[in-house]
């Protein structure tokens, strides 16, 4: 899924806004979910998951292309952990199309 497309849904879902107002809905949350980010605070959205920002070290690391070794310095990097209803619904969908292909052959 793609940000317009959430905008689109957020819109249907809503009869009474208008594309803009969703689109203004879904920007203001995004930002301020990166703001958080920034501030190094913790993003928790229950039953979807939690996003956080982790501290990578500076390594030692290798280009695939020359085989060089390069210096990669030291990160932050977003982080997401998925929540257990959304576990439990990914892998619910997983093991009822393993059955569905299962039963075909």
């Amino acid at each position: 899924m793609i940000k317009s497309e959430l905008i689109e849904i957020v819109a249907h879902r809503r009869p009474f806004l208008h594309l803009k107002d969703a689109e203004r809905i879904v920007d203001a949350i995004l930002e301020e979910m990166a703001e958080a980010l920034m501030r190094g605070d913790r993003v928790e959205l229950r039953g979807f998951g939690a996003f956080s920002v982790r501290h990578r070290l500076s390594k030692s690391g290798r280009n695939p292309k020359t085989n060089t070794s390069i210096f990669v310095e030291e990160k932050w990097v977003p982080f997401f952990k998925a929540g257990k209803d959304i576990q439990y619904r990914l892998n619910a969908a997983s093991n009822l199309d393993a059955r569905r292909i299962a039963s075909r052959g």
